[in-house]
């Protein structure tokens, strides 16, 4: 996401967008993160039974703080980050997750109301 490895195995998808999240490289897809960097470990969003095999084959849940995971986010397992095809994969398969998402919606920026002013006497 940010290092040339990160680029050779990023998505050539022109739909995805890259941008920081959490203060790292991360990739969007639909205004939805699929896959990104935080400190030293390359993350990855997945379905349910993809999450559980790779939990089983060696990733692990990710939490950006300690006892606060992410639900469907895995930390990609470091042989595999340091395999650029290996990298490939993992952020092809939570590419495809990424296109099942609903669009997310921007936000609309609430104006701060105006107080009140008293007539001058």
């Amino acid at each position: 996401m940010s290092s040339r490895r990160d680029d050779q195995a990023a998505p050539k998808d022109p739909t995805v967008v890259r941008k920081p999240m959490f203060g790292y490289p991360a990739l969007f897809l639909n205004g939805n993160m699929f896959a990104g960097t935080f400190q030293d470990k390359a993350v990855a969003r997945l379905p349910e039974t993809a999450r559980e095999r790779a939990i089983k084959g060696g990733a692990r849940q990710f939490e950006p703080m300690p006892g606060r995971p992410m639900k469907e986010y895995i930390v990609i397992p470091p042989s595999d980050v340091a395999e650029p095809a290996a990298l490939a994969k993992w952020i092809e398969q939570a590419r495809a997750y990424g296109a099942t998402l609903p669009k997310k919606q921007r936000a609309v920026k609430k104006t701060a109301a105006k107080k009140a002013t008293r007539p001058r006497r």
